[in-house]
């Protein structure tokens, strides 16, 4: 890529595109083509290749996806795997079409065995079963990202894919019941301090490992891996650190400032026992992670309190999901 070229991002205003958009536009990149849900409807494959006929794209980074915790997954396991699948479906085989030069498509650390070895490499895709409450969306990626594998194989084009592991920042999803873990964490504490509630209930025994990144840190990764990265294998973006989902708690409510106590409500699902990534494939690109979790937590906390997605505080406390 060079300042010239055009970018499209697609679900350019969620948590990842987002911060591609401030990543390549801090990097000089100029003609960085977005299109937003009304304007450009990914589960329609005909507006799909219109669109990219009428943009002449170059490169293509696949950030668009509909995404949840637990509730989300379990309850709608139909949706998730249709949507992801279309979205993959469709902008992959448009990127084809239209002679697109390069194509990164994202995909998820849930992809991985729900009793995978850890840290997790690569080679562990498709060793065992995964997770039952993110089945759907994990097959939907797997699919997805092995579309970019059989297009490299079969017509030779430079479509690679990501995995991300836990990610958090500005633009993320702050929704009561939809929300990914940190995010939950953050709403859960804010609303305690806001009614002054005595405690926080916390999802599960609090003992599952998660690792978690910061959006800027993945952007950075991702437009290095658009540069220098061509290859049929995925590859892991995470910081190869894990902490249980209780010292995430406790580091969530010293950022939030709420004094009372947190609780840990066993009867719900922990979900993946352990997930933390192992990153030397990257590693040896050059790139590793800058934000530490506690800077990150207060970033993304700031952005929340300032754009308002945690007000006005519920009277009561709701329960999130923890994925």
């Amino acid at each position: 890529m060079n300042p010239n070229s055009r970018i499209y991002i697609a679900g350019h205003r969620g948590l990842v595109g987002s911060a591609l958009m401030r990543a390549l536009s801090a990097q000089g990149f100029k003609n960085i083509i977005t299109a937003s849900r009304s304007e450009l409807n990914l589960l329609d494959q005909d507006a799909v290749n219109q669109f990219f006929k009428n943009q002449k794209i170059d490169y293509t980074i696949v950030a668009a996806a509909k995404v949840g915790g637990i509730i989300a997954n379990s309850s709608f396991p139909a949706d998730f795997l249709y949507e992801n699948l279309t979205i993959a479906t469709n902008v992959i085989h448009a990127a084809y079409k239209h002679k697109v030069k390069k194509l990164l498509y994202l995909g998820s650390s849930c992809i991985y065995p729900k009793a995978c070895p850890q840290p997790i490499k690569e080679e562990y895709l498709l060793s065992g079963p995964l997770e039952p409450t993110n089945e759907a969306y994990a097959i939907a990626k797997i699919a997805g990202l092995k579309l970019c594998e059989f297009y490299r194989s079969q017509y030779g084009q430079n479509f690679i894919a990501a995995m991300p592991t836990n990610l958090y920042g500005p633009f993320d999803n702050f929704h009561p019941q939809n929300s990914h873990v940190l995010p939950a964490l953050i709403r859960r504490f804010h609303e305690a301090k806001m009614v002054g509630a005595e405690s926080v209930v916390v999802w599960g025994s609090g003992k599952p490992v998660r690792e978690l990144l910061y959006s800027e840190d993945l952007a950075n990764a991702l437009i290095i891996l658009m540069q220098k990265y061509n290859s049929d294998e995925v590859i892991n973006v995470g910081t190869g650190q894990g902490l249980t989902i209780a010292e995430i708690a406790y580091q969530v409510k010293e950022v939030v400032g709420f004094e009372g106590s947190v609780v840990f409500d066993k009867s719900k699902p922990d979900g993946t026992p352990k997930k933390v990534l192992n990153i030397d494939k990257i590693s040896r690109l050059g790139w590793k992670p800058t934000v530490p979790l506690k800077e990150g937590i207060s970033r993304a906390y700031q952005w929340a309190v300032e754009t308002d997605v945690l007000t006005p505080a519920e009277n009561k406390l709701k329960v999130a999901s923890l994925g």
